[in-house]
């Protein structure tokens, strides 16, 4: 019986977020989780926020902790990560079920058709997300008035 060779994932941090070619995608996808863990954060605090209704305290009754200007800055960054993260979500399901990933050819490195609808996806995600951000920067920053 063969023995099977283990190999141990010594890379930690760097492991998830490097390893493998630095373009457009790569930064995608650590935003994609960067976003995620975001995301993720706020809806913990948010649910120890709310859960404090059980004890009588009101956090984000005006004039009280919620209401000053850093918090505002977070709800926006609270809305561009939700943004970007939904968007690019979008993206991945449609390259998933094939709608993104172009005409089947003999797979040779680097892949072109793929980069070729790919990338132009990404774009558009991108800039579409960049027009949510300057919509809700408007609202949020309070230039809506």
């Amino acid at each position: 019986m063969a023995e099977l060779k283990r190999y141990d994932n010594r890379l930690g941090l760097w492991g998830w977020l490097g390893g493998g070619r630095w373009g457009v995608e790569r930064y995608a996808y650590i935003l994609h989780r960067l976003t995620g863990l975001g995301i993720l954060c706020y809806f913990l605090l948010h649910i120890v926020v709310t859960s404090l209704r059980a004890t009588g305290r009101y956090l984000w009754v005006e004039g009280q902790f919620f209401h000053r200007p850093i918090f505002k800055f977070g709800e926006f960054l609270v809305f561009a990560a939700f943004a970007y993260h939904a968007l690019n979500g979008v993206r991945l399901v449609l390259v998933e079920l094939g709608f993104a990933v172009g005409k089947p050819i003999e797979p040779v490195y680097p892949y072109r058709t793929s980069l070729n609808v790919q990338r132009p996806l990404l774009i558009s995600m991108m800039v579409l997300a960049l027009i949510f951000l300057a919509a809700g920067g408007y609202e949020f920053l309070g230039l809506a008035r």
